[in-house]
């Protein structure tokens, strides 16, 4: 029993072939974000989320205005997704923005 080292899981043994096959590929691992920076991204998180619930109200809203329209339906599902992918895109390059930053 000179080795004392407990065993370590699959999981554990594959992130440690992962994180090898990165140094000698020349990727850096990212560095830790500082408490300001996921006070920011937390926020720019919580700010998209509103502005995807304000989208989903407003859909709500028109799509009972349609009358039952399929064409109108359809267009309306068109914008929601459009605006949708807005507000995740931008989110996500905000988020980006942050952490490259290093405060």
């Amino acid at each position: 029993m000179a080795d004392e080292t407990p065993l370590k899981s699959a999981y554990e043994l594959a992130m440690e072939r992962l994180r090898q096959q990165d140094r000698e590929a020349g990727v850096e691992a990212p560095k830790p974000l500082s408490q300001a920076q996921k006070k920011k991204i937390a926020r720019l998180r919580k700010e998209a989320e509103a502005k995807l619930a304000e989208l989903e109200i407003m859909y709500r809203k028109d799509l009972a205005a349609t009358g039952g329209d399929p064409e109108k339906i359809r267009e309306l599902n068109e914008h929601l997704e459009t605006d949708r992918n807005r507000v995740e895109s931008t989110m996500e390059a905000a988020i980006e923005k942050v952490r490259g930053q290093g405060d």
